[in-house]
């Protein structure tokens, strides 16, 4: 292809993996200007748009344009603005090129031997309520793999952090233990394999390769909906690693009790050791995220803005990074911390419109999963099948409508709000030990989209 088709390509990968302000502030009016013996030359605006690509996403570009072009080796980027301009630019370019090689074992970083990407550690991680859990599991699996909590299935929606876990986990485990062999792969490439395996007519090969790690990553599981021979050939896999006492860590965007298109044994299989979700963030895990953003980049932020941007940036932590990145670039762009109003003009159109709910329907549907009448809700009886759809009731309103305990307690029947605090926290306590309750509530969310 054409340096304009494969530059377009790139783009539109790239695309799909930022955020909608990162990628319309640093990627528009970019292209490539030229390719030299496996160097491309990006063509940039401006010096600080150079600067920018340099320093936060070269990485990206470089493991982008590799996989479109085997070739490429390299990438530099340079002002272009009119043709007249491109050349002495490039020709000061081609004068570094020393530099561009030197510096390429950082940008292809990814291990081909385990696929792993070391940026991806625990180090950097944000630990709060949202994911505390999976991440306890994942240090008592780092303490002993293959003995605790095998498998391990982490689900949860997109840009939560689910592959910078389990790829920590396997960069943990290859540190501690320097002679197991580890392998993180994507559903999509172990079914890759698979095919190419059979119509290379050496499904032997394909076997003995995935069989010999004691650790196996597998992530985005949910795609082997409708694979039925790579269904078949994981169950026995699976089989093998478990057997021999051998890791194994799944993610998905799904419980597996809710990907369609699974077979009953693997389903069986990947809930017999420990599923976890990981959720949004809370709001003092959004102020924990924010903090840790701006100490990484030496910006002083007002604790007034850290609170705004903890209670307005309200979803996934890919897309939360993606509104701090633009309030990080826009500060080191006036070289001062911003204003208040300043970060507020700055991230409107990156806020969410917030859920709307009524509570009278949220309780009506639950009372319907649980097969009971809405009124007894309501009513101060302790039946415990009633306690328990009340708690859980109160346990959907807060977590996922966040509405305060007052209120909720006012429209639940008028009790305190140190009810519904206890009734919130005994539900969260019991999701940790009670798969059961674990798959109620899954099955109730599913009402509510």
């Amino acid at each position: 292809m054409n340096t304009k088709e494969l530059w377009e390509n790139c783009l539109s990968e790239i695309e799909l993996g930022i955020s909608k302000a990162n990628f319309t502030t640093w990627f528009k009016n970019t292209s490539i200007v030229k390719e030299d013996t496996g160097t491309i030359y990006v063509g940039v605006p401006n010096e600080f748009v150079k600067d920018w690509l340099y320093h936060k996403f070269h990485k990206l570009i470089l493991k982008t344009l590799i996989s479109h072009e085997d070739n490429v080796r390299g990438v530099e980027y340079i002002i272009h603005k009119s043709e007249q301009n491109v050349k002495p630019i490039e020709n000061k370019v081609i004068e570094q090129t020393p530099n561009i090689n030197k510096e390429l074992p950082l940008d292809l970083n990814i291990n081909k031997d385990d696929n792993l990407n070391p940026k991806y550690n625990f180090n950097s991680f944000v630990v709060g309520p949202f994911n505390e859990l999976a991440y306890a599991v994942a240090q008592a699996i780092i303490t002993n793999p293959g003995q605790n909590y095998n498998p391990f299935f982490i689900y949860g929606g997109t840009g939560l952090g689910k592959t910078h876990m389990i790829q920590a986990i396997g960069n943990t485990i290859k540190v501690k233990y320097p002679h197991k062999k580890i392998y993180y792969v994507s559903l999509e490439r172990f079914a890759i394999d698979y095919i190419n395996s059979i119509q290379n007519k050496n499904p032997n090969s394909f076997k003995e390769k995935y069989r010999k790690y004691d650790v196996i990553i597998m992530d985005d599981i949910q795609f082997i909906s409708g694979k039925d021979k790579t269904q078949e050939e994981l169950f026995h896999l699976f089989n093998t690693l478990y057997e021999s006492n051998k890791q194994i860590i799944f993610s998905s965007d799904k419980h597996p009790n809710f990907i369609q298109g699974l077979e009953d044994r693997l389903q069986s299989r990947f809930a017999s050791g420990m599923t976890v979700q990981i959720v949004e963030p809370d709001y003092e895990s959004r102020v924990a995220i924010i903090k840790a953003k701006f100490e990484s980049t030496n910006i002083i932020i007002d604790p007034e803005v850290t609170a705004y941007l903890a209670s307005a940036l309200e979803g996934n932590i890919r897309e939360l990074e993606g509104s701090l990145n633009t309030v990080v670039c826009q500060s080191q762009l006036k070289n001062k911390s911003l204003s208040l109003n300043e970060v507020k003009t700055l991230i409107k159109n990156n806020i969410k419109p917030k859920k709307t709910v009524a509570i009278k329907d949220i309780v009506r549907m639950i009372a319907s999963y649980y097969g009971i009448t809405e009124e007894v809700i309501y009513e101060k009886t302790r039946r415990s099948e009633i306690v328990r759809a009340r708690q859980v009731a109160m346990f959907i309103l807060r977590e996922d409508f966040n509405i305060s305990y007052p209120l909720i307690g006012q429209k639940l029947g008028g009790r305190d709000h140190t009810t519904v605090i206890h009734s919130h926290l005994k539900i969260k306590e019991d999701l940790k030990t009670d798969p059961s309750l674990l798959q109620e509530i899954e099955k109730i969310r599913i009402l509510f989209k």
